[in-house]
């Protein structure tokens, strides 16, 4: 009889909000996960009303029960990564930050969601100065875009001469990496900006694809980058084959229309199997 060492799928937590419409929040970091073959996990954050023309509502979930859903997950299933999203309120963030520190997890993509792709303001004013206190510290890489980071730095960028001091700043308010996007640049071409530690700024571009279906854009790219980190790439070849992939997920949906708004990209381009680790 053949010894098979005990097996399990690598699992990535999203902690985020839901996203009626399918493009973003949850529902995109769940689909992302599934492609790069992991098993996803969620804790909800806030439940939103939107479709691809924007958001019409917003409830948050009550501290005490994201609290019972991150133990939930986190005293059974465990995790390798996790992706933080949509923390519309400090007792949110708080709530958060003590799971993250309880349960000693080690990889943290943060992705500040401030702003959604139709223009509205989803973070709640004095939620911003918590959420860098609380979580920056506890990151593995934090990925605004311009609009995050101009909100998080107080002031506009409004140049790819502007990116490195942008994200240096950023890094220096107390995380271990920034992954910078600037595809709120004009221009033909898309360049995000890496930084962490001493070693020199990654800097990765690319010709910018023009689709209208860019909704959940930002919530795909961290949720991949968790994925990779949750499969053992290190940082800087997670951000390289994340970004691969939601290039090729906006390609491949460029042409299909859903709704009258900012549509979803192609989740499901190039799907892989579910990953499996030795379990330990």
């Amino acid at each position: 009889m053949i010894h098979q060492e005990p097996q399990r799928y690598t699992r990535v937590l999203s902690i985020a909000g839901s996203d009626s419409g399918g493009g973003a929040g949850i529902q995109a970091d769940l689909k992302t996960f599934a492609a790069l073959g992991c098993y996803g996990m969620t804790a909800i954050t806030a439940l939103t009303a939107q479709n691809t023309l924007g958001v019409s509502g917003i409830h948050g979930v009550p501290p005490e029960m994201l609290k019972a859903q991150l133990s939930a997950v986190l005293d059974d299933i465990g995790v390798d990564a996790v992706k933080i999203g949509m923390l519309h309120a400090p007792d949110i963030v708080r709530t958060v930050a003590w799971a993250l520190r309880h349960y000693g997890v080690k990889q943290v993509v943060l992705d500040p969601v401030m702003v959604a792709t139709s223009g509205d303001r989803l973070i709640a004013a004095e939620t911003v100065q918590v959420l860098v206190d609380e979580l920056f510290p506890l990151a593995t890489v934090v990925t605004p875009n311009l609009d995050e980071a101009a909100l998080l730095l107080g002031r506009p960028i409004a140049d790819a001469g502007e990116l490195d001091a942008a994200a240096r700043d950023l890094l220096a308010m107390g995380t271990r990496a920034v992954l910078l996007k600037g595809g709120h640049l004009p221009g033909d071409e898309v360049a995000d900006l890496l930084v962490h530690g001493e070693v020199p700024a990654l800097r990765l571009a690319s010709p910018r694809i023009h689709s209208r279906n860019t909704h959940g854009t930002g919530c795909t790219l961290s949720s991949a980058i968790a994925a990779h980190l949750a499969l053992g790439a290190p940082l800087d070849q997670a951000v390289t084959l994340a970004r691969a992939y939601i290039l090729q997920a906006i390609e491949q949906g460029a042409d299909v229309y859903t709704g009258a708004g900012h549509g979803p990209l192609n989740h499901g381009h190039a799907p892989v199997a579910q990953r499996k680790q030795r379990r330990g």
